[in-house]
């Protein structure tokens, strides 16, 4: 469907603002989907293209990241695999289940989230006095919330930063870090799966990559430069406006 040159302007500096806030907190589809569909685009264009142009704004997160030094190796290992099956797995749930009927569900969760980071004392975190054993738990946490992504997806960089937090004691930032390894699979599933039911219009989705990847390249080093305390609240931030958005659809 023809878009007109301001509109894919427009669109693009919509997506250089979610690229900056998703690589530091996640929720950058806040931005760009109610974008996407205010431009005209139908609701299985505007999914398939924000994904379409998502996937290089984490790519270009994860790469900064991983030059500063802050992705695990290791983890990344196992937690790439179980994010890029989690996906396709609740991408296949669609098909069976309603995605509605989440909403009350994950509006619950979150709320649960702004009270678990609006309380954290700031600083490092304390050591587990039984620590999980960082590889399965970070398998498990990739798969579950990949499986959330894949099926029903607001939140899924915020709630993978609260679980590496909660379960294996990391920083906001090194969460942050953590959380683009199981973004990048979980966008890459999603987007192999909509490009090939033709759902990304590309004239679109690809003047949006470029600022998305733009965006997401300034959000990654913010994080990296300024640290926990600047994450924490800019994850706060969009938890909140995950809340409001969520409420609102209950609502209406």
């Amino acid at each position: 469907m023809p878009v007109t040159p301001g509109t894919i302007a427009l669109l693009a500096l919509s997506a250089f603002a979610a690229g900056a806030v998703d690589a530091v907190a996640g929720g950058g589809g806040l931005i760009t989907v109610p974008a996407l569909i205010a431009a005209g685009l139908p609701p299985h264009l505007a999914l398939g293209t924000n994904k379409g142009q998502a996937v290089f704004g984490v790519l270009a997160s994860y790469l900064r990241f991983r030059r500063a030094g802050m992705i695990d190796a290791a983890r990344a290992k196992v937690a790439f695999p179980a994010g890029f099956a989690g996906s396709l797995l609740g991408a296949g749930l669609v098909l069976l289940l309603s995605p509605a009927a989440l909403k009350p569900v994950v509006l619950g969760l979150l709320v649960a989230v702004a009270a678990f980071l609006a309380f954290r004392r700031p600083g490092p975190p304390k050591p587990r006095a039984r620590p999980l054993p960082p590889g399965p738990t970070a398998a498990a946490i990739a798969l579950v919330i990949g499986c959330y992504d894949g099926f029903f997806g607001p939140g899924t960089g915020t709630f993978l930063i609260v679980a590496f937090v909660a379960l294996l004691g990391d920083g906001l930032a090194q969460a942050s870090a953590g959380a683009k390894v199981v973004n990048l699979a979980s966008n890459l599933a999603a987007f192999a799966l909509f490009a090939w039911r033709g759902t990304v219009l590309w004239p679109v989705a690809l003047p949006m990559a470029v600022a998305q990847m733009s965006g997401s390249w300034v959000g990654a080093h913010l994080a990296v430069r300024r640290g926990d305390a600047f994450v924490r609240k800019v994850v706060l931030a969009v938890v909140l406006a995950l809340v409001v958005k969520l409420g609102r659809d209950l609502l209406s």
